[in-house]
Parts: C-alpha cells; sequence; structure tokens
C-alpha cells in the first residue's frame, strides 16, 4: 500500500476517534472509556465498512433500494451496535443510540473532512465498491476509448465562461488551462428547453416538438415533455433503433434515453417493466457506501436551511426580479440538488467501472435553482460549483476504469433572466387572451417543477419493478404515480414555455388561420401583437400563408419579404429560420407568441413564474456550450440546432474507434448544415 494511503488512513482514524469521543459526551447512551476506547472503535467500524458491509450487502441492496436507503442507515447502526459488543470500554445503549452516533459521526467527518479536503478519493469507495462494480475484464474493445457525456442543464455558454473566469467552475477551468479542453458555443431552435434539444442531442431529430408542452389536436390531449407517457411517446416517434446510446450505452436522468441498454431516471423508460436489469443495479454504487446515505440526509437538511435562508435574504434586500419560494420548493430543491446530484455520480461512476462505451447524464441541480433564484445569484452559483466537483469526482474515477474515456462537458440549452409577465403587466397571457378572445380559455399548468417531475420519476421508475420491492412502493405512492384525470376539450388552449406562448383552439379542426381567428375573435391577434410584453406572434394566413406579426410591422415567411419593422430583427440572422421550421410543425399551434427581449438589461418576460426561463428567442437561453477535448474535433462555426451537435458527438465516437457508429456523418459535414437541412429528420 502507497506510504500517502498510509498517511491518508491514519488521519481518517485519528479525525473519526476524535468525533466519536466528542460525541460520547454529547449523546445518551453512548460512552466511551476514553480516548484508547474510541481509537479502538473507529478501526471496528473501519473494518466492518471494509470488510463486512460489502458481503452483507450482497443480500441487502433490494432492502436498501426500496426504503430509499433507509434500511442501510438502520444496517449501519446494526454494525456499529455489534462492534462495541466486542468492546469492553465501549457502551451503546440501544439501536436509536447507535443512528444517533452514525449521524453524528458523519456529519463531523463531512464538515472536516471536507476542510481537510480528505473527501477527495474516498477510500472505501476507490478500493471496495470499484471492485464489486467491476464485474470481468473488458475482452475486446479495451482499448477504444469510451465518451463520458455529462450535461448541465439549463447553462449558457457565457455564464460558463464567467463561472470559470471567477471561479465558480474551478475544475473546468482547469481543463481548460491545464489539458487544452475547448469551450464552443452552439444554437438551439425557437424551442430552446431540455424536450427538444435533447431529442435533437440524442435521437438526431427535434422536429414537431414546438415547446415543452403542446396541444395536439388528433389525439385530443395535451404532450407534456416531462410526463413519463409522453415522454415515452415522443421517444417512439425519434427513435430509429440506434440512438446515440445504443451500443452498450447508458442514460441517467436524461428525458429521453438515446436507445440506451441501461438506464436510470430517464423520462421515457422509468414505466417500462420489461427494461433488463434486477432492482437496484443500477444504484448500487450509491447504496453501497456506508455512510453515503446518512451525509445525503444530512446534507439535504443542510440545502433546506441555505435555500430558506436565500429566500429571505433576497426578500429582505428586495433583489429583484424574484419569486415567491415556499417550503416544498426547498424539499425540490433539496432532492434536486443533493440526492439525484448523489445517484448521478455514483450511477456515472459504476458505468466507467463497468467500461460502458458511453454514458449521457443530465445534470439538473443548477437549472432547478436557476429558475427560482437567477441565473448567477449567489446560491445558484453555489450550486454550480457544486456540479463542477461532481463532475471532477467522475473524471477521478476514470484513471480505474479499464478502458480509456474522453470526458465532454455540454449544456442542452441556456437561460435568460427577467421579472415574469406577470409581474410587469399584473396578468398573465391566458387574461390576455380570454380579454379578447372569449370563450372557454385553459390555461394550461405552467408551473410543472422539473425537479419534482424527476422525484416522481425516481418513485415511478421503483414502483415499475415486478418485485415485493415494487409492490411496496407502489402502494406506498398510490396518488403520486395516477396520471392527472382529463378535464375535456378546453375551446382555447393557453400553454407556456419560458417566454414562449402557445395559443391553440382544440375544437378546431386543423390549423387555424389569421382570417379564421379575425372573423370570431376580432380584437386576439391585434391585442397580442401591440402588447409591450409580446414580440411577435406567428400565425398562417389564408392569403400570405405563414407570416410574423410584431408591433410595427409584417415578416413574411414564405419569401422573407418584410413590411415596417422586421420584428424578427431583434433575435438574429436565424431566427427566421427557426420560426419558419416551427410553422411546418405538423403541431404547431394556430398562435405562437415570443414576449419581448430587452437587449439593453438581457431580459426577458417569462409567462411562467420564473426568474430564470427558456423556451423561446431571446438572450442566452438560445446559445448552450460544449466543452470537449482538444484532440476530438469541432468544426468552424456556426454549429446551429441539437440534430447538428448529435452528428458532432457520433462522428466522435467513430472516430474513438467505436465501430457502431462508423456509419455517421463527419463532423465537418454535419455542421455546416444550416436550421432547414440539419433537421430535415423532422
Amino acid at each position: 500500500m502507497p506510504v500517502h494511503l498510509l498517511g491518508r488512513l491514519a488521519v481518517v482514524l485519528l479525525l473519526n476517534a476524535a468525533a466519536l469521543l466528542g460525541l460520547s459526551a454529547l449523546l445518551p447512551g453512548f460512552t466511551l472509556d476514553g480516548f484508547t476506547a474510541a481509537l479502538s472503535l473507529a478501526a471496528v467500524l473501519g473494518l466492518a465498512n471494509a470488510i463486512v458491509w460489502p458481503v452483507l450487502l450482497r443480500f441487502a441492496l433490494p432492502f436498501t433500494v426500496a426504503t430509499l436507503g433507509l434500511g442501510a442507515l438502520v444496517l449501519n447502526g446494526a454494525l456499529l451496535l455489534l462492534g462495541s459488543a466486542a468492546l469492553d470500554d465501549v457502551h451503546v445503549g440501544d439501536l436509536w443510540s447507535a443512528l444517533g452516533v452514525i449521524l453524528g459521526l458523519t456529519a463531523i467527518t463531512t464538515v472536516v473532512g471536507g476542510v481537510l479536503a480528505l473527501d477527495r478519493g474516498d477510500l472505501w469507495y476507490r478500493h471496495v465498491v470499484r471492485r464489486q462494480l467491476k464485474r470481468s475484464k473488458l475482452a475486446v474493445g479495451a482499448d477504444v476509448p469510451g465518451l463520458l457525456l455529462l450535461e448541465i442543464d439549463g447553462l449558457a455558454h457565457d455564464v460558463l465562461k464567467r463561472a470559470m473566469r471567477d471561479g465558480n467552475a474551478p475544475a473546468l477551468a482547469r481543463w481548460v488551462h491545464e489539458r487544452g479542453y475547448r469551450l464552443e458555443s452552439w444554437e438551439t431552435g425557437w424551442s430552446s428547453q431540455t424536450g427538444a434539444c435533447q431529442a435533437g442531442l440524442l435521437h438526431g431529430d427535434d422536429g414537431d416538438m414546438p415547446a415543452f408542452r403542446w396541444w395536439e389536436k388528433d389525439a385530443g390531449r395535451a404532450i407534456v415533455t416531462n410526463h413519463p407517457k409522453d415522454a415515452a411517446e415522443i421517444e417512439r416517434r425519434r427513435s430509429d433503433g440506434r440512438g446515440l446510446l445504443y451500443a452498450d450505452g447508458a442514460s441517467r436522468a436524461n428525458i429521453l434515453s438515446g436507445d440506451a441498454p441501461h438506464s436510470m431516471l430517464t423520462m421515457s423508460t422509468v414505466l417500462d417493466r420489461d427494461r433488463p436489469g434486477r432492482l437496484g443495479q443500477d444504484y448500487f454504487a450509491y447504496f453501497a457506501s456506508p455512510y453515503g446515505v446518512a451525509r445525503t440526509l444530512l446534507r439535504v437538511v443542510g440545502e433546506i436551511v441555505v435555500e430558506r435562508f436565500a429566500a429571505v435574504g433576497q426578500a429582505r434586500r428586495d433583489v429583484r426580479p424574484r419569486i415567491k419560494r415556499g417550503f416544498k420548493y426547498a424539499l425540490v430543491r433539496a432532492y434536486a440538488t443533493v440526492i439525484q446530484l448523489d445517484l448521478q455520480v455514483a450511477a456515472v461512476t459504476a458505468d466507467v467501472l463497468a467500461g460502458r462505451p458511453v454514458v449521457y447524464t443530465t445534470f439538473l441541480a443548477y437549472d432547478e435553482v436557476a429558475h427560482h433564484s437567477g441565473l448567477e445569484r449567489p446560491d445558484t452559483l453555489a450550486v454550480l460549483r457544486r456540479v463542477d466537483l461532481a463532475i471532477a469526482r467522475i473524471a477521478d474515477a476514470v484513471e480505474h476504469a479499464p478502458r480509456p474515456y474522453r470526458l465532454v462537458v455540454l449544456s442542452d440549452h441556456g437561460q435568460s433572466q427577467g421579472a415574469t409577465f406577470r409581474q410587469r403587466y399584473g396578468e398573465e397571457l391566458a387574461d390576455v387572451v380570454a380579454r379578447h378572445g372569449g370563450g372557454d380559455v385553459r390555461a394550461e399548468d405552467a408551473h410543472s417543477d422539473e425537479g419534482l417531475s424527476s422525484f416522481n420519476a425516481g418513485v415511478a421508475e421503483l414502483a415499475a419493478r415486478d418485485t415485493a420491492a415494487g409492490h411496496m412502493v407502489r402502494t406506498a405512492a398510490r396518488e403520486r404515480l395516477r396520471d392527472p384525470e382529463p378535464s375535456g376539450i378546453p375551446e382555447v388552449s393557453v400553454m407556456a414555455s419560458g417566454n414562449l406562448g402557445l395559443i391553440s383552439f382544440p375544437r378546431e379542426p386543423g390549423r387555424v388561420t389569421l382570417e379564421q381567428i379575425q372573423a370570431t375573435r376580432a380584437g386576439l391577434v391585434q391585442a397580442l401583437r401591440t402588447h409591450p410584453g409580446v414580440a411577435f406572434v406567428l400565425v398562417r394566413s389564408e392569403a400570405d400563408g405563414p407570416i410574423v406579426l410584431g408591433h410595427g410591422g409584417i415578416h413574411r415567411l414564405a419569401d422573407g419579404s418584410t413590411k415596417g419593422e422586421d420584428p424578427l430583427a431583434p433575435f438574429g440572422p436565424t431566427a427566421a429560420d427557426h420560426v419558419r421550421r416551427t410553422d411546418a410543425y405538423p403541431h404547431c399551434p394556430d398562435l405562437v407568441v415570443n414576449g419581448t427581449y430587452w437587449p439593453e438589461l438581457d431580459e426577458v418576460a417569462a409567462f411562467e413564474e420564473l426568474v430564470g426561463s427558456h423556451g423561446g428567442l431571446g438572450g442566452s437561453q438560445s446559445h448552450p456550450f460544449v466543452l470537449h477535448p482538444p484532440d476530438l474535433p469541432w468544426p468552424d462555426p456556426p454549429v446551429i440546432g441539437a440534430p447538428a451537435v448529435h452528428r458532432i458527438l457520433r462522428g466522435w465516437l467513430a472516430g474513438l474507434g467505436q465501430d457502431a457508429y462508423r456509419d455517421s456523418d463527419s463532423p465537418g459535414e454535419s455542421t455546416t448544415t444550416r436550421v432547414a437541412g440539419a433537421s430535415s429528420a423532422a
């Protein structure tokens, strides 16, 4: 064993002994007869966790997963009781006392270990769990590099650039300075949201997905991207069976699976009971750590406190824009930024140690907090630093992998910030439509939380298993797993996706034209196009085809001609291509509204109650990034559309020697294609 490893073990042992001695003075039912007793107990616990725990876990894993880790905490308490019984100078009263010792020891060692940098490396994890997960050496393709694709949801290119400069993404900054990594920008379509962007990134087809949620007249219902059944349907429509991850790849915490054989917390597969793998297999690394669950529980409590402190602080300082953040959101934030983040790190590390050829995971934490706190507020950047550390820990595991890996960090879209439409004008988009259009107007749920949806996906995934544990979870979470009851077909449907608004007339067949709307709701289109919170409205005209109406002008998409002020001019040279493509979707809404963008403040007004938002045009929401090693070629800009990035990624896999992707387009060919050509699969 190396000298530095022996030294680290000695420091950890002394730290644990000191912590145990302190706890004996604080906790009733736990006593130690001096420092020697504390040192003996620390040594016994270390041996039990290194030798007994892995054997015990082979039989207890389904129980620990089904109880969301609480079973592991109880078992660890039982080990403490057994260990203390073998030492005459150690006294633990009962199981509750043992659990208190476990939680207290975890809290102390987490704080002190973090200060002393003892948590970097996680000795037990590296040297025991690694052997358990690495079941067999790769007989074929061991020298072929794998590709790790680590997505930071909602992080814009310019925000990351500032974060690396200012020390809020130190690991990624080191990669740039020391390894020559390159930071590239690319451009999304009009629908700058996770559903469409991941469909393009993972399946090469982001067509006919106008927003995060939209109404389909032929189906008589709304499609919501982060509902498992809808995500499965979206993937069915776009999958050709050869997605980005189809060749023994792994999908972790994504909306779509990329046809990965191995998936966890992936919205499109959580209800698939035929998916291979035993209960807990994908969660093994997370529940294998003896103190991992206890550490997570303590960090959840800490995150709730941090969130409430940040929310109160914003209100006290009158920080604007801001939204009301209640205790329910604090729980959701804690799940997204602690539990799911830990699960992802463990799962991806397990994939690395198992030698998976390609892995894709989406870190939701930054996006979740940026929505509610703001893009670069202090607590948001603190979460970004945590994601940066998670990525660094995954990178640390690569040196133990049975194959070499290339690590790529990317985002699916960015976010734009600003006071919401309702905060600015005292009403929501649905109110404007109701006042000028009349009829039965239904404002579809514009407040569905991605963090909460991800938690529900995790519960659904466990419940989908045909096991006793799965039945137990189904029974306990029956209401949470039930799909919303359909509430009939409204006369008018209004949906929001950031500063993108969708207005449909579900009872009217086909695409309703401008002339039809003016005949039945004379003032609606005029009220929308002249509203100060609306930049432009897309509508189909019987006379002119698809047109874009703004405050002081018209843009005819068929021939590109304009009259008056071009309403698309503030959104860049590709805006017309993006809008034209959306107009051609079979499920394009009757009216599509893009909120105003104020370039002097770099602000938008979301139709949802979110400080940071995405879904339309305006600001950094349309400009995500790819951070890649220098030996993976990136073509000359511009790279436009997620399908273009998909082809680059496939080209990288082929270039690394993965034969399953040899039929891919070359990177150079994929990125010179403009919006229309890049998405021809739609």
